[in-house]
């Protein structure tokens, strides 16, 4: 067991605690144009909140952030201006968590180059003595010397943004702004570039307030579908109802909770709405969203009551068996393949539908709970550990982790199935070790991802995942043999030994018979009968007539 890490506790992971739901606009040529120069406006609006909440930076407090609230409430409205400085407060601290975690890891990068650079070319890792292998050629330590200068380039200046609070936000995303420059690449001419720029910078999204009409005064959703914005004071003169609000021939359906939303909505409880565009298909979007109750957490040994479904994520496909309580694999090995090729919605939609493949198995079995590995490779993609195997990395690259996890926690919760996380070290190796081949039959043909499965499952259930039980305490009558290395202790102490009110326990250990020892006595067993009936060697038969009864030896 040398040079094993310690293993982490398996964990029920909580349910969301928050709900969103999306349904299309089918928005008239006029509505549309109201909603995007209402968009545009909002956008800019924030766009110079965010600036000036940036250049605060540290120095932030709730006074700076109510006179920011009351500028923007004269050029907007009040409800608008508290949208639109909330949304700011929630993107700088977005940026400012994502500023520690690229500190983090380039100071990982850093501590993981110069360790390597201080080891002899060509050397071999050490996992017992915590080394790690050295660079292979001259050629390579080069190369990686001067990136280790890069990184601490780079470490040093996201450490004076950290120490003067300032964060880099791109509004609309760094990606779509780094296209502008590959528009050929891209497929894209600059004014589809433009319209998707201006789509991604606008700005419809109002938090709801419990007590107030529908949950939401900004963006109003009644319970007969009608949409409708309270413009800004600038935008009045779009108005097409009272209260200066915009009334949009479009109705809304929410077709996925929408019970459990129009009970929000007729209560009148909280309920945030976003609006959006997407240029790519010509289509106006609504996503309404609300907080729920969080569940109490189920502890660990409910969870796993009546045994678990053993997941094994990969690029391609979730490999799942069903285990009992026992940790014995019931049934047959269940494969749910997905592509994750082609756009995104193509991605999504394929890991959801093999997320319902999965539930739907769940709940046939009767488990209540499905077993999945903690997995994270946000450390382990990086260059320095996998950086001459470019297919590996691919490879953990393609894996949706994030999203896999996140919406199997979504669908999960609402079957009432657990979602179990637990370590995945040597999940696949011990898997394939001991499960592969003894469960492999010429009617069905294992994997290592099936079998890693089910080391999944029994890790989950609290089982060794290797198998070999301890050797069953026997009967004794006298003291046990010694080691097999010698006659002697050098093996250790014996570890079992014949009590002392046993009886004949310092004596040989007898033969009795048995069905343990495969001996049977007289008269018993399958050979039973009368052996002297029979004309055997050894055993003669009834005395006849021609046959001379033996001599006395006196004579």
């Amino acid at each position: 067991m040398g040079g094993l890490r310690e293993l982490a506790a398996s964990f029920v992971v909580p349910g969301p605690a928050g709900v969103a739901v999306r349904d299309r606009l089918r928005v008239s040529e006029s509505d549309a144009a109201v909603l995007a120069e209402v968009g545009m406006f909002l956008g800019s609006l924030l766009a110079g909140d965010l600036a000036e909440r940036s250049r605060q930076g540290l120095a932030h407090d709730a006074a700076g952030w109510a006179v920011r609230k009351r500028e923007l409430t004269g050029r907007s409205s009040a409800r608008w201006a508290g949208s639109i400085t909330k949304a700011t407060h929630d993107q700088w601290a977005l940026a400012r968590r994502g500023q520690a975690a690229h500190m983090a890891w380039l100071r990982r990068q850093i501590a993981s180059v110069e360790a390597r650079l201080g080891r002899p070319l060509g050397a071999k890792a050490d996992k017992r003595a915590g080394l790690v292998r050295g660079y292979a050629t001259r050629s390579e330590w080069h190369a990686k010397s001067r990136r280790l200068h890069t990184l601490k380039d780079r470490l040093a200046r996201v450490e004076a943004d950290w120490a003067a609070g300032r964060v880099r936000v791109v509004r609309g995303g760094k990606r779509l702004a780094h296209t502008r420059h590959h528009l050929e690449t891209a497929g894209l001419d600059e004014a589809k570039w433009r319209q998707r720029w201006r789509a991604e910078r606008m700005f419809l999204s109002a938090d709801g307030e419990s007590g107030k009409r529908f949950g939401n005064e900004t963006i109003r959703i009644t319970d007969t579908g009608q949409l409708s914005i309270k413009l800004p004071a600038p935008l009045a003169h779009l108005a097409n109802a009272s209260h200066g609000r915009y009334l949009l021939d479009a109705t809304v359906a929410f077709k996925h909770r929408g019970e459990e939303w129009r009970d929000r909505i007729t209560a009148n409880r909280a309920v945030a709405y976003r609006i959006h565009h997407d240029v790519a298909r010509g289509r106006w979007y609504v996503t309404a969203s609300w907080q729920r109750a969080i569940a109490p957490v189920l502890p660990l040994d409910a969870a796993l009551a009546r045994g678990v479904v053993g997941v094994d994520m990969n690029d391609d496909h979730l490999a799942c068996w069903r285990l009992d309580v026992h940790g014995n694999p019931v049934g047959e090995p269940q494969r749910f393949f997905y592509d994750l090729t082609g756009t995104a919605a193509h991605r999504d939609a394929q890991i959801r539908h093999a997320l319902t493949r999965l539930l739907h198995y769940t709940r046939r079995t009767g488990a209540a709970a499905i077993a999945i590995e903690d997995l994270d490779f946000r450390e382990g993609t990086s260059r320095e550990k996998h950086g001459r195997n470019k297919r590996f990395r691919r490879l953990l690259s393609r894996f949706p982790t994030a999203k896999l996890k996140a919406r199997l926690v979504s669908m999960a919760a609402e079957l009432d199935i657990a979602i179990v996380a637990v370590d995945p070290a040597y999940t696949s190796r011990w898997g394939a070790q001991h499960w592969q081949k003894p469960l492999t039959t010429p009617t069905r043909t294992m994997s290592r991802h099936d079998a890693a499965s089910i080391a999944v499952g029994r890790r989950a259930l609290g089982h060794p995942i290797r198998l070999g039980a301890p050797p069953r305490p026997l009967r004794h009558w006298g003291r046990t043999a010694p080691p097999p290395q010698h006659q002697s202790d050098g093996a250790g102490h014996r570890t079992a030994q014949a009590r002392p009110q046993t009886r004949r326990r310092e004596e040989t250990r007898p033969h009795i018979p048995g069905p343990r020892t495969g001996c049977a006595p007289p008269d018993r067993g399958a050979k039973a009968g009368d052996q002297g009936a029979q004309h055997r060697s050894g055993h003669p038969a009834e005395h006849e007539f021609w046959q001379q009864d033996p001599l006395p030896l006196s004579l």
